[in-house]
């Protein structure tokens, strides 16, 4: 069965990560491994098809002492079905003066993504046509033919792949917008021309849903981005409705009820056919649904100033929370603090990669926008990569100016101590209150959280300014030297982290 094949019968899937299993062969049960499928590859998570009787003893033995041991947690989460090694994906800039081509560079930046671990990109705003440049807009490719060659190069390598589909905003200069739709003023102007359409317009929810549908039967993707574009009932300043705006759900600081209704009719189509379906907003936003799933993934980060006050907001949200700290926003301290904010909370950033970002759209005219230029980000990108035209490189929105060089090998050597952490079947304790794991309290400014499954491992983080100790109650080895002798005592510098593994 064909891909696209595969989306128009996902009726009879079940949820994202929801699987086909093949009968198991005589060589498949002399061999476990053998029944392992390449990564990406539609098929059943390791502890259903492959777990030996002594795999689930020991994941229930490890899961049995954190049941004794941790009296109190903030959050306990089963994980399955998670994807956290995630990259934002440059195609190229937009808008252009050509339509962007993939070509030898993208098949070696995916091998480099695949071999770093990478395991669903996604592509942002620059697949589709926008401004109508070449004759599409804002939910069609600008290279229909290079979008479907560059999908296919994803899936080569068994990766997954999401495009960016807004439900929210739209391109004020698009022939096809209705002024109707957004409430008076409430838009992104200048450049970026983006109108907010009102969830709650029935006129906008015509056009855009079957259009969204479209996009995954055109380009046969494994889900959406969607940059939902809404402002929360509890930060709205805006009070005048759309003219065509119907009021048919209740709307209080803490329910956005037309965008709760919006969002799981597409999450709900999404998941049918098999796909998954990743968010984001402004700053530390959760969209608040009255307890209706919108989303599998959601991306925080954007415009926030302060990277503690970014964990401290978005620690207890739903999983699967994917962070971004943003580089010309925050200020971090090394490469290591966007995994100090992230892991003891069952988080991992988001890498950004693909061709180098040039910052040319910012200078490119627009003829439906005459004598308009970006004079934000995209314009200090391109005056950073007319100074250095041989790098570093950034490669999204959220990388700082300059760059780092130790971004991405960072991302790297913290991400092979986390996939083994949260493999499918983990229980995630996190932010352990009370408990027997430790031989004295924590120190003031410190956390922990553990994870259990065939391996037990526990985090350790230190928020604070000063050097701290840690004593475990048993022996703990170090995941990033795993040669290293088991010990008890762990010493964490200020601001440091580290994953320890049981050693019985």
């Amino acid at each position: 069965m064909d891909r696209r094949e595969f989306f128009k019968t996902g009726a009879k899937a079940a949820a994202a990560g929801a699987a086909i299993s093949l009968p198991v062969t005589t060589a498949q049960a002399a061999d476990p491994s053998a029944a392992r499928p390449a990564a990406g590859a539609l098929r059943s998570p390791a502890i259903l098809v492959s777990f030996t009787a002594d795999d689930h003893r020991r994941r229930l033995t490890n899961i049995g002492m954190c049941t004794r041991k941790i009296r109190k947690c903030m959050r306990k989460h089963l994980i399955t079905n998670y994807l956290p090694a995630q990259c934002v994906y440059n195609m190229g800039e937009y808008p252009s003066r050509k339509p962007w081509e993939p070509g030898e560079y993208d098949e070696q930046e995916l091998d480099r993504l695949k071999d770093h671990g990478i395991q669903l990109i996604h592509v942002m705003d620059e697949w589709n046509d926008r401004y109508g440049l070449f004759g599409g807009n804002k939910l069609t490719a600008v290279n229909p033919e290079g979008f479907r060659r560059f999908v296919a190069m994803v899936h080569s390598r068994g990766l997954k792949i999401l495009a960016y589909a807004s439900s929210g905003y739209f391109a004020g200069h698009d022939p096809d917008y209705r002024k109707e739709w957004s409430r008076p003023g409430d838009a992104i102007g200048g450049w970026w021309d983006l109108p907010r359409c009102s969830p709650a317009s029935p006129g906008w929810r015509a056009y855009f849903l079957p259009r969204m549908i479209q996009i995954l039967e055109d380009y046969e993707l494994d889900g959406l981005y969607n940059d939902w574009g809404y402002v929360s009932n509890a930060e709205k300043r805006i009070k005048e409705p759309a003219q065509d705006e119907v009021a048919a759900f209740e709307e209080t600081p803490q329910y956005d009820g037309a965008v709760a209704d919006l969002l799981h009719l597409i999450y709900s189509e999404v998941k049918r056919r098999g796909g998954i379906y990743k968010m984001h907003a402004d700053r530390t936003n959760e969209p608040q649904t009255g307890g209706l799933k919108v989303y599998d993934y959601l991306w925080v980060g954007e415009n926030v100033e302060n990277a503690d006050g970014l964990r401290e907001a978005t620690k207890n949200h739903s999983p699967y929370v994917v962070p971004c700290i943003q580089g010309t926003s925050a200020k971090v301290e090394g490469e290591s603090d966007h995994f100090l904010h992230s892991v003891p909370y069952m988080q991992f950033p988001l890498l950004q990669g693909g061709r180098p970002l040039t910052g040319e759209r910012a200078v490119v005219p627009i003829p439906r926008l005459p004598g308009v230029q970006e004079n934000g980000f995209y314009r200090a990108a391109w005056d950073y990569y007319q100074a250095h035209p041989s790098g570093p490189y950034i490669y999204g929105g959220w990388d700082p100016i300059p760059p780092s060089t130790e971004t991405r090998p960072a991302h790297a050597r913290w991400l092979k101590q986390y996939l083994p952490m949260v493999e499918d079947g983990t229980w995630a304790y996190l932010e352990i209150a009370d408990s027997d794991l430790f031989a004295r309290p924590l120190p003031d400014g410190c956390v922990a959280s553990a994870f259990a499954n065939r391996n037990l491992y526990l985090v350790l983080a230190n928020y604070g300014q000063s050097p701290q100790e840690i004593e475990t109650a048993e022996a703990y080895v170090p995941t990033d030297t795993p040669a290293a002798a088991p010990a008890r005592k762990w010493q964490l510098p200020k601001r440091s982290l580290r994953i320890l593994r049981y050693s019985a």
